[in-house]
């Protein structure tokens, strides 16, 4: 979302609410909270940004992948968790983190890999995590959280919560086979999980329609005896709608389910793909002009009275000073040194007087 874009939003377009602001999770939603919503997708966009130009200059080394034009997805689940709610998730993380509220300093240093960062410059780009949000990652293996958020999902029931974890994943992963496994023993066991397939369409580089037989892939949910929706990725408020249904069953009924979400990357897989290979230039252009997800929410805001210009304009300012605060953290922050590649990696190292196992730990 450019500034002329927002300058020169079309009035018409503004006007227009979206069907799913009707639905009760979104109706009851204050003035405030519609803000925070579009405020933080504005911080997200503003953040990936930043980091691919810190990447471009050579700051941050292995690879990025950016979140731009999901943004909608992850703040519109993400706003709907409860005390005893949990997310993981796979590599394309950024977004998922600051939904949850993570601070955009340790998560910019992250991918500085600075000590300072949230897994102390270990992790980078694919490996952010707070547990204290009920946030679990960040996983660079395609599908390997699937069966980790099933893993949430079981420990929620048994400890007798009411909650649900929300698993996250690409269309590529759908094809996984550990991603069925899971499937399988959530619904099995009746485990309050909703796995979310974030359909960007293109997986790593090959589209939807040349790598996934059926006529759909929530719709794959059917063979497993689960519920199983479809939404607009681009409508924070359909995301909210959509994912309230599938929440509240998990929580009430201890009931899995399936929700694939239409969005669109605008960046390739990662910032070392090319892009230019596999799709055209004037079909991102389109979705960019027609279904961006900040531009859309930010008219139909304008159209209910809750925003206007001048807060468009503040809220811009202050998510490109905080990007721009978080890379001077990170800059200024020391990397970890050589003693702390064997930190955090047994409980029993970092815990000795507690330790009870015997022999070595590492080895030369």
């Amino acid at each position: 979302m450019s500034k002329k874009t927002t300058a020169t939003a079309d009035k018409n377009d503004a006007a227009q609410v979206s069907p799913a602001a009707q639905a009760p999770v979104n109706a009851k939603l204050t003035k405030d909270e519609r803000i925070e919503l579009y405020r933080k997708m504005v911080r997200i966009r503003r953040f990936e940004e930043r980091s691919l130009r810190a990447y471009q200059a050579k700051k941050i080394g292995g690879f990025l992948h950016l979140y731009i034009g999901q943004e909608a997805v992850a703040v519109g689940a993400c706003s709907l968790m409860g005390k005893h709610d949990h997310v993981i998730t796979a590599y394309r993380d950024h977004g998922h983190a600051i939904a949850v509220g993570m601070d955009s300093k340790p998560l910019m240093a992250e991918l500085y890999g600075k000590v300072t960062g949230c897994s102390k410059g270990k992790g980078g780009s694919m490996h952010y995590f707070d547990p204290s949000r009920n946030y679990w990652g960040g996983h660079g293996i395609v599908g390997g959280q699937i069966p980790l958020g099933v893993g949430l999902a079981y420990g929620v029931k048994y400890l007798g919560q009411k909650g649900a974890a929300m698993a996250f994943m690409g269309d590529g992963a759908v094809n996984q086979g550990a991603v069925h496994e899971a499937y399988n023993l959530a619904a099995l066991w009746d485990l309050p999980v909703v796995f979310v397939i974030e359909n960007n369409r293109y997986s790593m580089g090959t589209s939807q329609e040349r790598s996934s037989a059926g006529p759909g892939l929530a719709q794959r949910a059917e063979a497993y005896g689960m519920a199983w929706d479809v939404c607009d990725g681009h409508d924070v408020y359909e995301v909210r709608a959509t994912m309230d249904k599938a929440l509240n069953r998990a929580r009430d009924e201890f009931k899995p389910s399936v929700v694939e979400i239409d969005t669109y990357r605008y960046r390739g897989h990662s910032v070392a793909d090319p892009d230019k290979t596999y799709r055209d230039k004037a079909e991102i252009e389109e979705y960019q002009r027609t279904r961006d997800p900040i531009t859309l929410f930010q008219q139909t805001l304008l159209g209910e009275g809750v925003l206007n210009e001048a807060l468009v304009e503040l809220i811009d300012t202050e998510a490109r000073a905080e990007a721009d605060i978080a890379a001077d953290f990170s800059e200024a922050s020391p990397y970890p040194t050589v003693e702390d590649i064997q930190k955090d990696v047994y409980w029993e190292v970092d815990n000795p007087t507690q330790r009870t196992s015997q022999g070595r730990l590492f080895f030369e």
